[in-house]
């Protein structure tokens, strides 16, 4: 039966990609000079690197489009800041300073001594002037300054303490779940009687540069207080995040430095050679500044144009420079099979036939994968995608053009046989020995015309190469396959999903202990949510309406999240005023609305209802809710949260929104899987669809998305059990999986293919005497470009070096070990020929 014929591409790719070899190899200084000016000339656009810098953590972690900020623009319209702060109704953030105080010693820090630390510090704060002092920028409730509530109680006194009763969580009106941590009651009682922490909150009237000064302030004075014996303390801003945020991507930057010289010396010593003329130590370098010049020209590029700059950017040159260096490793391999009497242009065609279509099957993948993801509605990801996959085109542009060039120029001088470094002619060898380092060299294999075989080439033809293909290391093979694909499985059913906001700040921060002690002590109780009545004909007065938004509530109040303490509602409180006298009427209409203005003016609840025209526009009510302790929980509340607000619109007939200005954050839960796997699938398939047009036999295309599937199992499965969550950071990953996947199974599949020799295993032995060298010293090099972030201080690029080792493990380990058996065992892949009159196969 005839096999199909998919390689309508490959072929005039093939002899296009010759013409351009040998055009290289005939003109090679236009070629590498022109790269160089317009490197050059597009680097310029670094000068704009600090305009284009994306701001906004925000901006950049939380979907775009999620539905949260739809929900905090529906509650700033209908219920405008007056002016009257209050905590629980914000519908942002706010700007705001925060102390964590706890106990240094013994349990609690409800004591004397701890208590007057508290004060001390608080007064410091107060007094301390940054251009303006706290109580000129103070948010203010009746004129007020907000003071925390357990210091007001005591009066600013800790000796009073020990005679204050204090009720938990809710005393005289006042929810003291945000403010003591680590809470222990009295036996039988609702009374305190220790806690390990106490948070004092500074919230500030505005966003603005006297305010941001105050903070910046409040940061210094905290750092250096030195007052504190008794009690320790953590400190946090509403700009903390942001600069800390700044700061980790600040923190990468040494390391570009060290990858790019450890990058230069393993791709130097993978081509060193002993003989002073085939030796390929300016190739490695030229390759890894053809890397270099790739990112320059790209970023440059994109910068002009005025595309935002985001943190995880950052970590794009690391990944560049692997996947140049890989693709110069098959160029050059390619290169050194040519015959070394040949004409260098001849040995340029040569090279560029037997290597672009390879490298570009891998680069169209990559670049493809990489535009899918902006698709995202994270605009982190979307930032990275563009930048990085623009970067691997111009990577590849430089490959064929400067590095290619270059290559070219060295052939000319082992044309000539001239040493390697003072390019002066060398004697040849007078037998068939290697050359030497000092004064003879240009050696080459005789029999088959072309440069002497690595030992590592030689190692995968004799031995490596035989014994995978053995019955009974396939059996073994298989097995061990069976095992890794169940450790995966197993492992994708344990990942957590979100990040963590402490996470986008270096592990030295401030913010980290913060959170820490947030975390500890004041986990009990979650955020206070809002639940919004949206309808503005809701008959309020109706006791048949109040009956069903009753059971709305009661829907919330079952949820196992929801605090035991019923909702904060000001129609509770107003029937509950209605029916302190006969003077008050709020059962029909009428009476219902001439009585609300005063109840909300002096009940405090004028906030909670947009009461305009004589009509309700809308409302809301607060309800608690406990333990949201891990990112799960937080993903579980969101949800349903949501879908018990959905339920009272279709079963009670109460249109309802829940919001809190955390589900902002919260949003990535609802999008983050769906839109990973959606990535991932688009970009297989392109994948798929690219390898059926470029490699000669649709089976083997196959092949290569099963290997891509599998690595993409392995990487996610393993990643949670190294304790990375499913992130907007791990998802950008996650596409680069499918890059680097290809850029192994491809190589192998194509090469695989190609083989000219008759059965399968000596198929897949030829394939990996071909291709095994160069991708071992690809995966070195890449693992090298990305192994400094490792001792990275930041969770973003210390994830973005566990997840490219996993694709690089696994994708290798795929490449030189799963495929090629499977390939022997199943593929039955093989290049479409036909015989001539004569028996010659073309």
């Amino acid at each position: 039966m005839p096999s199909c014929r998919t390689n309508c591409l490959e072929k005039p790719l093939s002899l296009g990609f010759r013409e351009l070899g040998r055009c290289v190899g005939k003109y090679p200084w236009g070629f590498l000079i022109v790269p160089l000016f317009l490197s050059g000339g597009l680097g310029a656009g670094f000068i704009f690197l600090r305009q284009r810098e994306a701001k906004g953590i925000e901006d950049q972690f939380t979907p775009v489009n999620g539905p949260a900020k739809q929900e905090r623009q529906f509650v700033q319209e209908r219920f405008p800041d007056t002016g009257d702060f209050s905590r629980l109704r914000l519908s942002a953030e706010g700007t705001y300073a925060a102390l964590i105080i706890t106990a240094s010693q013994g349990e609690n820090v409800l004591t004397e001594e701890g208590l007057q630390e508290v004060i001390d510090l608080d007064t410091a704060v107060k007094n301390f002037d940054a251009g303006s002092k706290y109580s000129s920028l103070c948010a203010q409730s009746k004129g007020k300054c907000m003071f925390n509530p357990v210091l007001d109680m005591i009066s600013y006194n800790s000796s009073k303490i020990s005679a204050t009763k204090l009720i938990y969580p809710l005393h005289e009106k006042t929810f003291l779940g945000s403010i003591l941590g680590g809470v222990q009651l009295k036996e039988g009682t609702q009374e305190v009687s220790s806690a390990k922490a106490i948070r004092v909150f500074y919230y500030l009237r505005e966003n603005s540069s006297e305010s941001d000064l105050w903070l910046k302030g409040f940061i210094n004075l905290i750092s250096k207080y030195t007052g504190l014996k008794t009690v320790s303390v953590s400190y946090f801003t509403s700009i903390s995040r942001e600069k800390e945020f700044e700061r980790s991507s600040s923190s990468v930057i040494p390391f570009f430095s060290i990858t790019y010289c450890l990058a230069i010396n393993i791709s130097i010593f993978s081509c060193l050679r002993l003989d002073c003329v085939r030796n390929k130590v300016w190739v490695a370098t030229f390759g890894v500044l053809s890397a270099g010049l790739a990112v320059l020209s790209s970023f440059g590029f994109l910068l002009f144009c005025g595309v935002p700059f985001a943190m995880t950017v950052a970590s794009a040159p690391f990944l560049i420079l692997g996947i140049g260096v890989d693709d110069m490793f098959i160029m050059l391999s390619c290169w050194q099979k040519s015959k070394v009497k040949d004409e260098v242009e001849n040995r340029m065609a040569e090279t560029y036939k037997e290597a672009a279509v390879s490298i570009t099957i891998t680069t169209l993948t990559d670049v493809l994968a990489f535009y899918i993801g902006l698709l995202t509605p994270f605009r982190s990801v979307q930032s990275f995608c563009l930048y990085t996959g623009t970067a691997v085109l111009f990577c590849y542009i430089y490959n064929i053009t400067f590095f290619g060039a270059f290559l070219a120029l060295n052939g000319r001088r082992e044309q000539g046989n001239r040493h390697w470094l003072t390019c002066l002619k060398v004697s040849e060898p007078k037998d068939d020995t290697d050359g030497n380092v000092c004064c003879v060299g240009g050696a080459y294999d005789k029999q088959s015309g072309a440069e002497r075989e690595m030992p590592t080439q030689m190692f995968f033809k004799k031995y490596y190469g035989p014994f995978l293909t053995n019955s009974w290391t396939k059996a073994f093979i298989i097995v061990l396959y069976a095992a890794y694909v169940a450790a995966s499985l197993y492992g994708c059913t344990q990942i957590q999903e979100g990040i963590e906001l402490k996470n986008l700040a270096v592990d030295s921060s401030y913010v980290v202990d913060y959170y820490h002690n947030e975390k500890k002590y004041f986990s009990q109780y979650g955020p206070t949510v809002m639940v919004v009545v949206k309808d503005e004909t809701f008959p309020y007065w109706n006791v048949s309406a109040r009956e069903r938004l009753d059971l709305c509530f009661q829907e919330f109040r079952n949820l196992s999240m929801t605090a035991d303490s019923p909702p904060v509602s000001w129609l509770y409180h107003y029937l509950q005023y209605g029916a302190t006298g006969w003077f008050v009427n709020v059962k029909d209409e009428k009476g219902f609305k001439s009585n609300l203005p005063f109840f909300l003016k002096v009940s405090g609840f004028i906030r909670d209802v947009n009461f305009t025209g004589n009509q309700i526009i809308a409302s809301r009510m607060y309800i608690q809710t406990v333990n949201i302790t891990r990112a799960i929980d937080e993903k579980t509340m969101l949800n349903a949260f949501r879908e018990t607000a959905e339920k009272c619109s279709k079963s009670h007939a109460v249109d309802v929104m829940v919001y809190h200005y955390a589900f902002i954050y919260f949003d990535q839960y609802a999008v983050i899987v769906n839109n990973t796997i959606q990535n991932i699938v688009a970009a297989t398939m392109v994948m798929l669809l690219i390898s059926l047009m470029l490699i000669p036999n649709p089976l083997c295309s196959l092949w290569v998305t099963f290997s891509i599937v599998s690595v993409i199992v392995g990487v996610a499965g393993f990643m949670a059990f190294w304790g990375v969550n499913l992130d907007s950071i791990s998802m950008i990953n996650l596409v680069i999986c499918i890059g680097f996947s290809v850029d192994f199974s491809a190589h192998i599949s194509y090469a695989f293919v190609s083989s000219k020799e008759p059965s399968a295993n000596k198929k897949a032995i030829d394939a990996l005497y071909s291709l095994g060298h160069p991708m071992i010293q690809g995966a070195v090099s890449t693992i090298a470009g990305v192994v400094v972030l490792a001792a990275s201080q930041s969770y973003i690029f210390r994830t973005f070096f566990k997840i490219m080792f996993l694709v690089i493990l696994f994708g290798l380990v795929h490449g030189i070990v799963f495929l090629p058996v499977f390939l022997s065992l199943f593929g039955t892949c093989k290049r479409n020929v036909k015989k001539t009159e004569s028996n010659t196969v073309i």
